[in-house]
């Protein structure tokens, strides 16, 4: 696959690109954003799909400790189960029609662990960068199950901000959306929107046409602010979407592995703080007290930060 994009009326289309997650089983995910075209659809600033996969043969979702700063993690599954721990003393499950989100803000560190009871695994791993005014925040973590919203031909699942009449009690620190869409083969949804959000369309299933632009499986399509109305088509085959959107973001960013920041030397600093406290670490050693602290109840070693790149500075994300 690649991550070359087409255009259409005031519309973008992404391919994803193929990224391993690591190790001689890695998982291969679908990645999105970001991409050599678009780096955010409003705060949404990464976009991992992966799946059906069967975890005999992919070994499945085994991520030992690692860190993030400045961000919020977003997990929605549609078929699997996701063991989550955290540094903040937080120990969820994350299943399909669920949606987890945990808030990285000055420091945090977890672990995903896929379950073996489940055999396959399908869904979505989103970030959702934070503001300048709330990017230094406390680590903290949600969780809910929103209620199906249906009509004819469709269903949706409104896991964050709000649409179709339905509302997410979830927490974020600028407008979001976050929406599950089912359409029957040739069904068309048509749902108001806020003019002042872009938005984000990926195909897990089937095709769509949205706003007059043909989105193929695993294809995120981007649409511009401006519109008070979406029409989304289904294809000649049942269709599963999600509907992502918010604001322009308005700030520019620095990410790098899982950091997300405001320039080169916040990023070193926070891959250096990072490595010193996982120094010496061995399978019986808690990481020492830092801004990430110890994923509480995990016993892997956690992931080292890999080098930066010699000798240039990491580019500002607009």
């Amino acid at each position: 696959m690649t991550c070359e994009g087409r255009e259409g009326v005031g519309t973008e289309v992404i391919s994803p690109r193929e990224v391993p997650l690591g190790g001689p089983r890695a998982m291969t995910v679908r990645r999105t954003l970001p991409s050599k075209e678009r780096s955010l659809i409003g705060a949404w600033c990464f976009l991992d799909h992966y799946g059906p996969d069967d975890l005999v043969t992919s070994g499945g979702m085994k991520v030992a400790p690692h860190p993030h700063t400045g961000l919020q993690t977003v997990s929605w599954l549609f078929t699997g189960e996701i063991e989550h721990r955290d540094s903040a003393g937080n120990h969820a499950t994350v299943r399909p029609g669920e949606v987890n989100l945990m808030t990285g803000g000055r420091g945090i560190s977890h672990s995903e662990i896929s379950s073996d009871d489940h055999p396959v695994l399908h869904g979505a791993q989103l970030w959702v960068a934070l503001p300048d005014r709330a990017r230094h925040t406390e680590p903290g973590f949600a969780h809910h199950r929103p209620s199906p919203v249906r009509g004819e031909g469709w269903e949706a699942r409104v896991f964050l901000g709000s649409l179709l009449g339905d509302a997410s009690p979830v927490p974020t620190h600028t407008p979001l959306l976050g929406v599950e869409i089912l359409l029957e083969a040739g069904a068309t949804l048509t749902t108001d929107v806020d003019p002042t959000f872009e938005h984000g369309v990926l195909v897990d299933a089937g095709s769509v046409t949205a706003a007059g632009q043909p989105v193929a499986r695993d294809e995120l399509g981007y649409l511009p602010p401006g519109a008070s109305t979406l029409t989304l088509t289904a294809g000649e085959e049942r269709t599963r979407l999600l509907l992502l959107g918010g604001p322009p973001f308005g700030e520019s960013i620095v990410m790098w592995w899982n950091f997300i920041g405001r320039d080169h030397d916040e990023i070193v600093r926070y891959r250096d703080e990072w490595q010193a406290a996982i120094e010496g670490v061995t399978d019986s050693q808690e990481v020492r007290e830092s801004r990430y602290g110890v994923v509480v109840g995990d016993h892997l070693p956690p992931i080292p930060a890999p080098p930066l790149p010699q000798g240039v500075r990491l580019r500002e994300r607009r």
